[in-house]
């Protein structure tokens, strides 16, 4: 899958972490995950509804 013009997005809340943190991208039929510190390191292709399955459980903890 090609990202080179996918827009990565992180949290406006990720300030103030020292950078640790994660950017989505919409690809379309699934989100990308990727480490903001590694841009190039590579990346996650995750369904929508996978990924709204995960946030939902790390909310609740």
């Amino acid at each position: 899958m090609d990202v080179s013009k996918a827009t990565w997005r992180k949290s406006s809340r990720s300030s103030g972490n020292g950078g640790n943190c994660v950017e989505l991208a919409d690809l379309g039929a699934v989100v990308g995950v990727r480490d903001s510190k590694d841009p190039d390191g590579g990346h996650l292709g995750v369904s929508r509804d996978a990924l709204r399955a995960l946030l939902a459980d790390l909310k609740r903890r």
